[in-house]
């Protein structure tokens, strides 16, 4: 059965408005991915979002960003392992890999995700979405 609102089709994850959509088979990087791109876009793109997040190449290095500092709060996901379904799944960083990518590479998407106050000073999320 297809997922409402994937991009991808398959198991990937799908958007519409507020709303994320899986099945049992989508990947929890999937499911992430999505939901950061819901919390990281206006209020206005929100309201008309219909499978397609929109946005340019620093919104979603945020949202990548974002999706990995979640996955520490999921029981049994962890950065580390995200970071490892992310690569395995295909997502291409300049470095490479994800974890050197968030470690070395990242800085553009925490300061966004800070000026956008999703992300703290100190890097922890605020569980809110933008505002715009």
């Amino acid at each position: 059965m297809p997922i409402t609102g994937s991009f991808w089709g398959d198991s990937e994850a799908g958007i519409v408005g507020h709303r994320v959509f899986v099945r049992e088979d989508t990947p929890v990087h999937s499911m992430l991915h999505e939901a950061c791109h819901i919390i990281c876009m206006s209020d206005e793109r929100r309201d008309r979002l219909n499978r397609d997040a929109g946005g340019d190449d620093l919104e979603e290095s945020a949202v990548c960003y974002l999706q990995i500092v979640l996955a520490d709060f999921l029981p049994r996901v962890g950065r580390k392992r995200l970071m490892q379904d992310m690569d395995a799944w295909g997502y291409s960083f300049r470095l490479g890999r994800t974890d050197r990518w968030f470690a070395d590479d990242a800085g553009d998407a925490l300061a966004w995700l800070q000026e956008n106050n999703l992300l703290s000073a100190t890097g922890e999320p605020v569980f809110r979405l933008r505002d715009t």
